[in-house]
């Protein structure tokens, strides 16, 4: 137990160091936007990069093969947080998933409601409905542990499962609603690929490389079929064997968990970050603000998400299906709700789905900015206030007598 508790611990202030590096990031491509390094980052993310094997070529600019390439990296790795939660962790019993688990959903429906009754009138817009269902696991823990102590370890853990359900949620919406003109002949070979990886599997083998290796070449199949890329890594990593050679060793997904998490946090969400959060605010009015596409992001973001997740909760403990996580007061689990309103890396990445032109896109971004920042500030508020009340409780003489 002491080895699990201190997993989490270590996950958690690895979240919070990059929360902030995705804050510095983001603020980069903003700077990089709006000024005269305008030209030199839009010349690095259009910069064209080839990669060719007899006759298969694989040719984008250098933001898709950010956003096609590396974030396939990041979803193996929710895959694999997804598989180890689900047969070890958090969501490995009815006791634990249930209050995330409604969580989750209240907070991916309300958003998604939201953004649809500002849209209705706009269906130019309605691709995006999914944009604000998405929350930003290192942006919202990030956050949360920024507040150290005033929140209850409980606190962290149930915020860390309601983000984990909501990517398997995206993952499922990704697969469902955004893809383009399908090729069965790639998604044919990809499907071999993907019966490989399970003979791998039941075979028991441990060995990591044929596994990395079949799920490169699922990845230049997903890529090829129209299915959006991202979801090869997703399908390799519920192939990886959770359990090791012995029962002491290091399983080969705990052992890639762990190995790819600093990389991922570090590395992949920041250069994403920085390639897609840039947008030109010159003479961006409360006009542009208030118009359907990004105003109905914004207030997913920070009110479809709030009133979902909250809501759902509330439901969930006063039904007796669930419990509040232990230490926390009803304030404590609405700053929570608050901060799964934080969207961006997520958001970001389901608005490059929906939508091509270069003006829509810079709407999803500021909507995804403004939400984001909103739910961010007033969670911290909630929160605080919440720790505050504990305390006062706690010190007043009529609590301290036993």
């Amino acid at each position: 137990m002491s080895i699990i508790v201190a997993r989490i611990q270590n996950f958690l202030k690895l979240e919070s160091s990059a929360g902030i590096l995705l804050m510095i990031a983001a603020a980069l491509a903003l700077i990089a936007s709006n000024t005269v390094l305008l030209s030199v980052y839009q010349s690095f993310l259009s910069t064209p990069v080839e990669v060719q094997v007899g006759p298969l070529e694989i040719a984008k600019p250098l933001v898709l093969w950010i956003n096609d390439g590396l974030m396939a990296i990041f979803f193996f790795l929710i895959g694999l947080e997804i598989k180890r939660e689900i047969l070890q962790g958090e969501l490995s019993s009815f006791d634990k998933a249930a209050l995330p688990v409604f969580a989750a959903i209240g907070g991916m429906a309300g958003p998604a409601l939201v953004f649809i009754a500002l849209n209705i009138n706009s269906p130019e817009s309605l691709n995006g409905w999914a944009i604000p269902a998405a929350t930003d696991i290192a942006f919202a823990l990030g956050v949360l542990m920024l507040l150290g102590s005033r929140v209850p370890v409980s606190l962290k853990i149930f915020l860390l499962a309601i983000a984990i359900i909501d990517d398997l949620g995206a993952i499922m919406i990704i697969a469902l609603f955004y893809t383009a003109d399908l090729s069965l002949v790639a998604i044919g070979w990809a499907a071999l690929g993907l019966a490989a990886l399970i003979a791998l599997n039941r075979m028991g083998i441990k060995t990591i490389a044929p596994y990395v290796l079949i799920g490169t070449f699922i990845w230049v199949c997903v890529l090829k079929s129209g299915v959006h890329a991202t979801l090869a890594g997703v399908v390799t990593a519920l192939a990886i064997p959770i359990r090791g050679k012995t029962p002491d060793s290091q399983s080969p997904l705990h052992k890639l968990e762990h190995g790819l998490h600093p990389w991922v946090a570090y590395g992949v969400l920041p250069v994403f970050a920085f390639a897609n959060a840039g947008v030109s605010l010159s003479g961006v009015s409360i006009g542009d603000l208030l118009s359907p596409l990004p105003l109905g992001i914004a207030a997913g973001l920070f009110i479809g998400k709030q009133i979902g997740v909250f809501g759902a909760t509330v439901l969930a403990v006063k039904a007796g299906i669930a419990r509040r996580p232990e230490g926390a007061n009803w304030m404590h689990l609405y700053g929570v709700a608050c901060l799964t309103g934080i969207g961006f890396t997520m958001s970001l990445f389901i608005g490059t789905l929906a939508f091509d032109s270069t003006a829509q896109l810079d709407q999803v971004r500021i909507g995804v900015l403004l939400g984001s920042l909103l739910s961010a500030l007033t969670g911290i508020a909630m929160l605080m206030l919440a720790g505050s009340e504990q305390r006062r409780h706690a010190s007043s003489p009529a609590q301290s007598v036993t």
